[in-house]
């Protein structure tokens, strides 16, 4: 269980996760490309109906630079998204937002890609009811906990039983997976 000082996820948190290598299977050194390429990782649809229990918002914060390298389009991603999203529902549970950072690193001249704050930012802003503080982000990368410390939120590392060199102050808790994870 997961308890964090300022007391216990009530409605009023909001989640924020990754989707490569959290909610569904990263491909080494290439990109989800087509729904064809996306598999759910074992038990995240069930966690993902938990969280949708406990949350008020839910949203996913991923980098897609295989946009911005040419290599799907903007569409390919939509479609991969909608058909993510039908799946998650079906499944009892939900994604209130997405925002995907596709820009290659050398053009991200709005800070939209992880580790910079842009979508966490954007987010507040269609949402003013946001609380960096009373959010959590779940990832599985540096950046990924780099971004939720630069906004202030708490950080959940999925290490996969693979050992990376993440500094501890930028996680507050770890899990395997994200079926992993629970919550008080």
């Amino acid at each position: 269980m997961i308890f964090f000082n300022n007391g216990p996820i009530d409605s009023t948190w909001t989640l924020f996760l990754d989707r490569d290598g959290v909610i569904n299977r990263q491909i080494p050194d290439d990109y989800v490309r087509t729904w064809d390429d996306f598999i759910f990782n074992e038990g995240a649809l069930h966690a993902l109906q938990q969280f949708a229990q406990m949350f008020n918002r839910i949203i996913i914060v991923t980098n897609q630079q295989g946009v911005g390298k040419g290599l799907m389009t903007e569409a390919d991603l939509d479609i991969i998204h909608q058909k993510m999203l039908d799946l998650i529902s079906k499944a009892g549970g939900r994604i209130d937002a997405i925002y995907a950072a596709t820009p290659i690193v050398a053009l991200d001249d709005k800070g939209m890609r992880k580790p910079n704050i842009g979508m966490a930012l954007q987010a507040q802003q269609e949402n003013s009811k946001i609380d960096f503080t009373k959010s959590i982000m779940i990832g599985d990368s540096k950046s990924d906990m780099e971004f939720g410390k630069n906004a202030g939120m708490h950080t959940i590392f999925i290490h996969k039983n693979k050992p990376h060199q993440i500094p501890e102050n930028l996680i507050d808790a770890q899990a395997e997976s994200l079926a992993q994870i629970r919550f008080l």
